[in-house]
């Protein structure tokens, strides 16, 4: 008698057992094979698929960090952008609601979204000079580094 693991949809592990000996189920075989079938779709899902965190570009120069983020179809009061101890957070919640009244039906939706991104700034981030803009989809986040933490060039020192 071998016994083989399967792997199902769902990720678990199940045992088959492939003696074709007993061509009759026993009581056991129904409740393992009972809570080993696939569970529905809804318990191996992750709940927010229709959501998603829009993407994020962050950069730094020798003056400044940039944070970049797309988000196109919203407008710029739609976004709460926060700074407390050090954590920028960017979160936006929106509502809508259409309704289309035609001559035999009333159709209603309703639709809600929401996001939140938050970034621990480092300690060279002069808070006070944080601005913000968004145009064309894209929220732009300007965040400038203290003067003693700004990248100085390089230069030459002559030996006395």
């Amino acid at each position: 008698m071998s016994t083989l693991i399967n792997v199902p949809k769902n990720g678990g592990l199940t045992r088959t057992n492939t003696d074709r000996s007993s061509t009759l189920p026993t009581l056991s075989s129904w409740i393992e094979d009972i809570f080993n079938r696939d569970l529905p779709s809804v318990f191996s899902q992750n709940f927010n698929t229709g959501m998603s965190l829009p993407k994020v570009n962050i950069k730094e120069t020798a003056d400044a960090y940039f944070v970049e983020m797309a988000v196109p179809g919203l407008k710029k009061s739609d976004f709460q952008i926060d700074l407390d101890n050090q954590i920028l957070s960017i979160a936006t919640e929106v509502e809508e609601e259409n309704e289309t009244k035609e001559q035999n039906y009333t159709r209603r939706e309703f639709g809600y979204s929401s996001f939140k991104r938050s970034f621990t700034l480092p300690e060279t981030v002069d808070d006070g000079k944080i601005k913000a803009n968004y145009n064309e989809g894209i929220l732009s986040i300007h965040l400038p580094k203290k003067e003693e933490a700004k990248q100085k060039p390089p230069r030459n020192i002559k030996i006395s």
